[in-house]
């Protein structure tokens, strides 16, 4: 039998349609970054190499990758990375796939404080730590998660990097006792396991649900974070939270009982309620 020789372009056209047909939304660009990823090389590369022929053992694997896809597995996970602003890092199901609203946390979080002592609170991939060590001007950033797993993919995203970030395992700020933070970020659980069942199975099915379920109303986790950091953040410090933009509102008003002070909720770069910041302040 004589194996049939297809064209970089055919079997990105076979990959594309299959996914069309699927309901993938963008099919082509997952196509593309399915059969980039895996060889090194750009979408644009990809579309001027369309005429080259594929080996069958190259073929093989994109073709299993688009299986994957289909299956709901998502992208990052296929491919074993994701960009996070100026990063790149190492994704798998030990871990939530960082999100663009998760960039903008950080953007907030260094609007507010640059120096000292940072904190991201349930780092999973490391991205919130990794990003603040990258650009802000801190002494040290510790990243803390109470999964081992997590923790061990952060520690393996930290040494790719260079970045120079301490980790820490535990529940959320027990690890840092007796330290006075400047900064303390995080993107805690916050879905209801209600709205954990009716997520995409992309999610679902793949992402660890110790990362989005925050308790039955979605704000166990963050209750006691508002009220726990204020044992660690010096007077002057901040904290900075990725919250759901349903509950917004109601964790800023979770901040001012707890006795933080000039509690703001911004939007994300969607126009969604998203971020919640509050300075220590002098008050006990």
């Amino acid at each position: 039998m004589v194996d049939v020789v297809q064209t970089l372009g055919e079997l990105l056209a076979w990959g594309t349609g299959a996914l069309s047909r699927a309901g993938v939304v963008e099919p082509r660009r997952e196509a593309f970054r399915l059969w980039s990823d895996g060889h090194d090389r750009t979408a644009a590369m990809a579309t001027l190499a369309g005429a080259e022929p594929v080996g069958a053992e190259a073929a093989s694997r994109f073709r299993d990758s688009i299986r994957r896809r289909l299956a709901g597995e998502p992208v990052a996970y296929i491919t074993g990375w994701t960009g996070f602003r100026r990063l790149t890092l190492h994704c798998d199901r030990r871990a939530l796939i960082p999100r663009p609203e998760t960039e903008g946390l950080v953007d907030v979080a260094l609007a507010r404080a640059r120096s000292g002592l940072a904190v991201d609170i349930g780092t999973g991939t490391g991205a919130i730590a990794l990003a603040l060590s990258d650009e802000g001007e801190f002494a040290d950033v510790i990243g803390v998660d109470v999964s081992p797993e997590a923790l061990a993919l952060a520690c393996s995203n930290g040494m790719a990097s260079g970045r120079p970030v301490t980790w820490l395992e535990g529940d959320l700020v027990a690890p840092l006792a007796g330290r006075q933070v400047n900064l303390l970020v995080s993107n805690p659980p916050y879905l209801t396991q209600a709205e954990y069942d009716s997520l995409d199975r992309s999610v679902r099915d793949y992402e660890p649900a110790l990362a989005l379920v925050g308790g039955d109303d979605g704000q166990r986790l963050v209750r006691r974070l508002l009220h726990d950091a204020r044992s660690v953040v010096t007077p002057t410090g901040w904290i900075a939270l990725e919250v759901d933009c349903r509950r917004a509102e109601a964790t800023g008003r979770i901040a001012t009982a707890a006795g933080w002070e000039s509690v703001t909720v911004l939007d994300d770069l969607f126009g969604r309620a998203r971020y919640v910041l509050a300075r220590r302040g002098s008050t006990s």
